[in-house]
């Protein structure tokens, strides 16, 4: 059995970490520092892609010596694995959306029903239909109202817990639809079929997928600057479709998400490889070994505190209040990871999925 890449587990934990910033940002307020503020701007959409990225490539993994070895019997294990941790994901996300809207776990859990069905697919075609996927959302775009059911000014999804609303706002226009965020999942899928421990591959896909993700950054800022005109309204327009914003979650923004997703991931297993030992690098290990139990603690331990406390208070917080919150939160979680691990190899949600999937 091959060692663990301990640089996954890295990239997992700044994933988390990242979601963390910007989530708190979200729900707490981004009133003051405008340099704060433009920081974090940088990871919204970006943590939350390379989460679902990692997602792809542990699936990967995870499937790998059955379909190279043609074992039918421990694939269908695997399958069954995956669709019953689909459906464990689907339920705790949606569990509790009341107390976070913006919840990614109920659609991982269809990105990951996507995925089974391309498991056994070639590299080519499990990237084809992640491109599929980017594509097709700008033509719904053209067919459908994106901005249906939203109440911008709250950021409400009014009419949720209506079938068609339901489905719309998982499919198309919710927080992270599944057109076109499950293309992140499969190209998770797709990139973790490559040797991920061969160095001299990290080092070129590091290279190319910086220069696109820089590539991107400059297209959008260019394109926008061009067609803008000097235009503010028509400016603020054009960042709407040509922005990297993740909502809506647009071709640029898509590869843009990708391309920072493999650059992150690639980078983390590079500098983990040398630095094994750093006691950083295992602290972050450790971390990212808890990534879904801290994703569902971020919300119910971390938001819900602050929201009895000052419920009025809520979206009103400075982004000072909110970023140093979610740096103290971090910091213990990774506390917590390197005390839990002394006595349990996984944290507690992984095993409670464990025990219910496996």
């Amino acid at each position: 059995m091959k060692e663990r890449i301990i640089g996954i587990d890295v990239a997992r934990a700044l994933a988390v970490i990242g979601m963390i910033l910007v989530n708190f940002k979200v729900a707490f307020g981004d009133k003051g520092s405008s340099s704060l503020k433009f920081i974090l701007s940088l990871l919204e959409g970006k943590a939350a892609a390379t989460f679902v990225v990692l997602a792809g490539i542990g699936i990967a993994f995870l499937s790998k010596s059955a379909i190279k070895g043609e074992n039918s019997e421990k694939l269908k294990k695997i399958k069954s694995r995956l669709l019953k941790r689909s459906l464990f994901l689907f339920v705790v996300g949606l569990a509790y959306l009341p107390i976070w809207p913006a919840d990614i776990l109920h659609f991982y859990g269809v990105y990951m029903l996507i995925t089974l069905l391309v498991l056994t697919s070639r590299r080519g075609k499990v990237f084809g239909l992640a491109t599929f996927l980017v594509v097709l959302f700008p033509v719904l775009m053209l067919v459908f109202n994106y901005d249906l059911n939203w109440d911008y000014k709250t950021y409400e999804y009014v009419n949720f817990w209506t079938p068609s609303g339901f489905v719309s706002n998982l499919m198309y226009n919710g927080f992270h639809p599944v057109v076109p965020w499950s293309a992140f999942m499969l190209i998770g899928l797709w990139f973790g079929r490559y040797d991920l421990r061969n160095t001299k591959f990290l080092v070129k896909s590091a290279w190319l997928s910086f220069g696109l993700f820089v590539f991107m950054i400059a297209l959008s800022k260019l394109l926008i600057l061009m067609l803008s005109e000097g235009s503010v309204e028509t400016h603020q327009e054009l960042q709407y479709a040509l922005g990297t914003s993740p909502m809506p979650p647009l071709p640029i923004y898509m590869i843009s998400g990708s391309s920072f997703a493999i650059f992150i991931i690639s980078v983390c297993i590079l500098i983990a490889k040398k630095l094994r030992s750093n006691p950083i690098i295992n602290a972050l290990k450790k971390t990212g070994q808890l990534a879904l139990t801290f994703y569902v603690a971020h919300v119910v331990i971390g938001m819900l505190p602050i929201y009895f406390l000052g419920q009025k208070r809520m979206g009103n917080y400075s982004i000072e209040f909110s970023t140093g919150y979610a740096l103290i939160f971090s910091g213990a979680c990774i506390a917590f990871a390197i005390l839990w691990t002394k006595y349990k190899p996984i944290g507690p949600l992984e095993g409670i999925m464990r025990k219910i999937t496996d």
